[in-house]
C-alpha cells in the first residue's frame, strides 16, 4: 500500500503538484465526500480528461457547480487543478471545486455575448509563436503579448520556421523592439535549430502553453520538443502561407523530460478581455514616454510638448505601434463600458424580480389573514 501511495504521489508531482497547490487545497471547503486533487489535461465540449492519483479519468462538473457558474471562466480549463470525486467502480469522476488559479490566459468568447474564455490555466511560461513567412505580423503579436502579460505567466516569443527566412535576425530585431523585456528566440523545428535556447524553460513540473495563429507550427514545435510524434501536423497553403487548423481542442502533454506543454487551437483573431494591465506592460515604452509629456491628459495627437510624438519624429518609436496602442486602448475601454451596461441591466432585472417576489409573498400573507 505504501509503494502504491508513493507511486500516486510521484504521478501528481509529475503533473506539477507542489506545496503551494497543497496549501490551496487545504484552504478549500471541507467535504464529507472522498475528494482528491486532479489536473485537467484535456477539454472537450461537455467533458474533461483529468489526471487523478488513480490515473486518467473522464470527468464532468456537478450540477451544483454548473448552477453556480456565472461566466465561462468559472468552469475548469486545461491546466486547472480541481477537487474531484471518483465514481464507484468506474474510471469517471465528478468535479466539485476549482482550486484558485496561479495564472490564466483569457480572451473574449466568440459571439456577441459579453463573456470570457480561458485559453489555458496555471502556466509558468507562455510561448507566443509567429512564423517567419508571409504571415509574420508584429501588430498581431502585440495583442498576444497583452493577453500574456495579463495572464500572470512569463511570455516568451518564438519565431518559428526560421529556415524559410533569408534574414531572420532582422525580424527578431523588429520583434524585440515591439516586446520590451520579452525574450525572443529564432527556431526551426524541421532543421533542428534553436532548441538549446529553450532548455532553461523545459524543466520538470513546469507548465508551458503554446499559442499563436493557425499555421505557425505549434504542433510541429510540440513534436520537436517531445522528440516524438504526439500531434498530427499539416502543411501550409501555398497561396497565402497560412496554415490549416490541426489542433481542435486544448490538451496538456507530459514530455519525456518532465515538462508539461499545453497545445491550443490556432486563433485567426485574439479578442482581448479585461487586459488594461497587460496593455500597459506590452506598451511600457509608450507609457514611459507619456510620463514625460507636458500635459497629463495628453492624447498624443496634436498636443504641444508631447514626448510620444517627439519620439516618432526622432525615429525612436514606430507610428504604427502608437496607432495600435491607441486602437487597443479604445477597444478595451469600449468593452468595459459594455460590461458595465450589461451588469447594470442584470442588477436592475434582479432587483425587479426580487421586488415582485416580495410583493407576491406579502399578497399571500394578506390572503391568509
Amino acid at each position: 500500500m505504501k509503494n502504491r501511495d508513493t507511486l500516486l504521489h510521484q504521478q501528481h508531482l509529475a503533473y506539477g503538484w507542489n506545496t503551494d497547490w497543497n496549501n490551496k487545497m487545504e484552504q478549500m471547503p471541507t467535504s464529507s465526500r472522498p475528494l482528491v486533487p486532479a489536473r485537467v489535461i484535456a477539454q472537450h465540449s461537455h467533458s474533461y480528461q483529468i489526471m487523478t492519483p488513480g490515473g486518467e479519468h473522464t470527468a464532468t462538473v456537478t450540477g451544483k457547480y454548473e448552477y453556480n457558474a456565472t461566466l465561462k471562466s468559472d468552469f475548469p480549463a486545461v491546466g486547472d487543478w480541481v477537487m474531484a470525486e471518483k465514481l464507484p467502480g468506474e474510471t469517471r469522476s465528478v468535479i466539485h471545486y476549482l482550486l484558485p488559479r496561479q495564472s490564466a490566459m483569457v480572451r473574449k468568447a466568440a459571439g456577441s455575448a459579453v463573456d470570457d474564455q480561458i485559453v489555458g490555466a496555471n502556466m509558468d511560461f507562455l510561448f507566443i509563436t509567429n512564423a517567419l513567412n508571409q504571415d509574420f505580423n508584429v501588430r498581431k503579436m502585440e495583442r498576444y503579448l497583452i493577453a500574456a502579460w495579463e495572464s500572470g505567466a512569463a511570455p516568451v516569443i518564438l519565431l518559428t520556421k526560421a529556415d524559410l527566412c533569408e534574414d531572420p535576425e532582422a525580424f527578431a530585431a523588429r520583434m524585440e523592439n515591439a516586446a520590451p523585456g520579452v525574450p525572443v528566440h529564432l527556431i526551426s523545428a524541421l532543421q533542428d535549430q534553436g532548441k538549446e535556447q529553450l532548455l532553461p524553460y523545459l524543466q520538470p513540473g513546469k507548465t508551458i502553453a503554446v499559442t499563436g495563429s493557425s499555421g505557425v507550427g505549434k504542433s510541429t514545435l510540440l513534436n520537436w520538443l517531445a522528440g516524438e510524434q504526439v500531434m498530427d501536423t499539416q502543411g501550409i497553403r501555398e497561396d497565402d502561407a497560412r496554415g490549416r487548423h490541426t489542433t481542435t481542442h486544448r490538451e496538456l502533454f507530459l514530455l519525456p523530460n518532465g515538462t508539461l506543454v499545453m497545445d491550443t487551437p490556432g486563433m485567426r483573431e485574439l479578442q482581448l478581455w479585461d487586459a488594461h494591465e497587460g496593455l500597459e506592460q506590452t506598451f511600457s515604452d509608450i507609457e514611459e514616454l507619456a510620463s514625460n509629456c507636458r500635459y497629463r491628459d495628453c492624447r498624443h495627437e496634436f498636443d504641444p510638448g508631447c514626448a510620444v510624438l517627439q519620439a516618432i519624429e526622432d525615429g525612436t518609436l514606430e507610428a504604427k505601434r502608437l496607432h495600435n496602442y491607441k486602437k487597443t486602448a479604445r477597444e478595451l475601454s469600449h468593452q468595459v463600458r459594455k460590461e458595465n451596461s450589461l451588469a447594470k441591466k442584470a442588477n436592475k432585472a434582479a432587483g425587479s424580480s426580487t421586488r415582485k417576489n416580495q410583493n407576491r409573498t406579502k399578497a399571500g400573507s394578506w390572503d391568509m389573514e
